[in-house]
């Protein structure tokens, strides 16, 4: 099994740059829906695993489903939720599935200027609190 997993979109992306010790299925601007069907075939097993997606979303995605399909398949020891910094609709969905399954959730606290992504030092906060 391993140690470390990370999963998501470009929040992940940055959380891997800084976890890198840990295997990385992230990429930039995808959906919760593009991130399942791409990843569909990939073990989602490790120690700790890292979850950054719904902030790419839009109301044509099913996202409480996708997430909920996504945690399905996670086996961790740990499973910690990036929460969207925008969108307090997916933010309510992403509580729920981390909420229901007893994972925990990690607000983004130092935002970029685009409200979106953290700041690198918010990018730090996250990889610590995740160890």
């Amino acid at each position: 099994m391993l140690d470390c997993l990370v999963v998501g979109d470009s929040i992940a992306v940055g959380v891997a740059q800084v976890r890198t010790e840990c295997v990385s299925h992230s990429i930039g601007g995808y959906n919760s829906w593009q991130w399942n069907k791409k990843f569909k075939d990939k073990p989602l097993g490790a120690k700790t695993v890292i979850i950054s997606l719904g902030s790419n979303d839009h109301p044509g995605v099913r996202t409480i489903w996708e997430l909920q399909q996504l945690r399905d398949r996670v086996q961790a020891d740990h499973v910690f939720w990036v929460m969207p910094a925008i969108k307090p609709d997916i933010q309510s969905m992403v509580r729920n599935v981390a909420e229901s399954r007893g994972d925990t959730i990690l607000p983004i606290t130092r935002l970029q200027k685009d409200g979106v992504h953290p700041s690198w030092a918010g990018y730090k906060e996250l990889a610590d609190r995740t160890r």
